[in-house]
């Protein structure tokens, strides 16, 4: 896939800050001394974890080197670096280890969940959001649309893209062993968005990349606006012009 685009993803900001900070509430350290933030995207998660812990180390790795930079400069206290989150370890002083919105894209997702949370030092917290909708009408209609023809062929591997969460059982067989405590839970944010548009634009510098990526403009167009139209029947407008996005993520907290 291209790089990210910082901007495309902050414009929702306040929608991708509740999750996070949701997240940060629940965490049981509350002077942890050095935190990795695991997909750190533009530093959003990386600031607000700042801000919840000012005495506290703080580093951040992705992926992307756009959103490194955007991240610098957002949190100038803070280590960032590009890196991939399959291949990277935490330090053995890391007392929390935090991941907003990564790990669905990384295959064998959970494998490396686990080999991250056996890596750190008794007591340290492994905590991590991930979005929970491939089964929602957003996402399969995304590839529903993929299917068609005009697209089939260039978009083959686009709904392979991201890795298939488990179920809550799944997750605590092969985490709690690991853990003296461990936490799961679903939660399902509404986000409040202006018609069918909001939601492929909400959606576009994330869940819709892989979809998009591989098409020309016009094909982009001519995507989108097949898209667009399956979109309605699920998510209709009220008398507003806004609809009611349903959003469900799953978060993961266990402390070594």
């Amino acid at each position: 896939m291209s790089d990210w685009n910082p901007a495309q993803y902050l414009a929702f900001a306040d929608e991708r800050a509740r999750p996070a900070l949701d997240l940060i509430a629940r965490l049981p350290n509350r002077s942890p001394k050095l935190i990795h933030d695991v997909g750190c995207g533009p530093g959003n998660s990386t600031g607000f974890l700042a801000e919840a812990f000012p005495m506290a180390k703080l580093t951040g790795i992705d992926a992307s080197h756009a959103m490194i930079d955007k991240a610098k400069k957002a949190v100038p206290k803070a280590k960032f670096s590009v890196g991939d989150a399959s291949l990277w370890s935490p330090s053995p002083e890391a007392d929390l280890v935090f991941s907003n919105a990564l790990f669905q894209w990384v295959p064998e997702h959970s494998r490396h969940l686990a080999r991250i949370l056996e890596a750190l030092k008794p007591g340290a917290t492994l905590a991590v959001q991930m979005p929970d909708n491939l089964r929602e009408p957003s996402h399969v209609e995304m590839a529903k649309t993929a299917i068609k023809p005009a697209y089939a062929v260039k978009l083959a591997n686009a709904v392979k893209a991201r890795s298939p969460l488990l179920s809550a059982q799944g997750y605590h067989q092969i985490l709690r062993p690991l853990c003296s405590r461990f936490d799961i839970w679903r939660t399902s944010y509404h986000h409040l968005l202006k018609g069918q548009q909001g939601i492929i634009d909400m959606l576009s510098s994330t869940g819709l990349r892989p979809f998009l990526d591989p098409l020309t403009l016009s094909e982009r167009e001519a995507y989108l606006a097949d898209y667009k139209k399956a979109l309605r029947q699920h998510y209709p407008e009220m008398d507003d012009g806004l609809v009611l996005f349903p959003f469900p993520r799953l978060f993961i907290l266990a402390v070594k």
